[in-house]
């Protein structure tokens, strides 16, 4: 992620086209939000659209606007996002939803930044930057049709991948900590404490959701634990009972024996153990644990573990 900041830190302030590719909940609306912070377009508006949430009979007025009479209910007129972001980011969520019709319309506001409202009869000119964001990569959608080619070219300017939440386990424990400080002062709730068992779980949890998924588990936790202890109980059942259908691989904290107060001797458990399912393999075993291959082959070379 530090990588990947770097990277939007050096095209933020180009005024050039960003994609960005990554599962639902993984934050690229975050990151879009902040490619638009990070840019000379700052003081203008960041408008998000989710083209998956938006019928094909309204997305023409959703992104363009209309004029009052241009169809059935437009009792008046109504400036669209694409309008809203002049001076500004339009941010276009799940772009492979959108319909095809809209697509080519898109293609033709993106060559010149002119557009009419729907009924309208004058050219409107803005200055607004585009940021998309996929699901898949839309080269799958181009081969089966669903998005046009010229389009996806169009767009290809800078193509940024945001990992999900279970490739990055090392941002698990800060995202948790920072959750729980900005959901409790929003709730203006005392912050609940996890118990090291439910720390662990959350730690260990694959995060289908991604980081939406703990955000939302910390949201019920602050509310339903208000200053109390969260326990492993306390937790989702998909989370609290997810020990019992780990893989005997990724099931750690359960098949290992802990010693009271030996801090040491703990790590060194569970880097042996870590390292012993990977086959010896540090660059595997690293990555799970979550530290650099120097990290581990000092703590090995220093005797503190037996890699077999």
């Amino acid at each position: 992620m530090k990588s990947l900041d770097r990277v939007v830190r050096s095209v933020a302030p180009k005024d050039v086209t960003i994609t960005l590719i990554g599962e639902s909940g993984t934050g690229k609306e975050v990151l879009a939000k902040r490619v638009h912070d990070l840019s000379g377009r700052r003081t203008g508006a960041f408008i998000p659209i989710n083209c998956a949430a938006i019928p094909d009979t309204l997305f023409e007025s959703e992104l363009f606007g209309h004029e009052r009479g241009a169809f059935t209910g437009a009792s008046e007129r109504v400036i669209g996002k694409v309008e809203a972001a002049d001076g500004g980011t339009l941010f276009l969520d799940e772009i492979g939803e959108m319909p095809l019709a809209m697509q080519a319309k898109l293609l033709r506001f993106l060559e010149n930044h002119r557009f009419m409202r729907v009924g309208g009869t004058k050219k409107i000119q803005v200055d607004t930057r585009l940021v998309c964001a996929t699901l898949r990569p839309l080269e799958d959608d181009v081969k089966a049709g669903r998005f046009r080619a010229d389009l996806f070219y169009r767009i290809q300017g800078i193509t940024l991948a945001v990992p999900p939440l279970r490739e990055r386990a090392a941002d698990i424990a800060p995202l948790l900590d920072h959750f729980v400080r900005e959901l409790s002062a929003h709730h203006r709730v005392t912050p609940p404490r996890f118990s090291r068992k439910a720390r662990a779980l959350l730690l260990a949890h694959d995060w289908p959701g991604n980081v939406r998924e703990l955000r939302n588990v910390v949201e019920s936790m602050c509310l339903l634990r208000e200053g109390r202890s969260v326990r492993a109980a306390d937790l989702p059942a998909a989370i609290a009972n997810a020990s019992a259908a780990r893989p005997a691989e990724h099931a750690v904290a359960d098949r290992i024996t802990l010693p009271i107060g030996d801090l040491e001797s703990m790590v060194g458990e569970i880097v042996g153990h870590v390292l012993r399912g990977a086959h010896a393999n540090k660059s595997e075993a690293a990555r799970k644990l979550g530290v650099s291959v120097r990290t581990l082959q000092r703590y090995v070379a220093h005797g503190r573990v037996r890699a077999t």
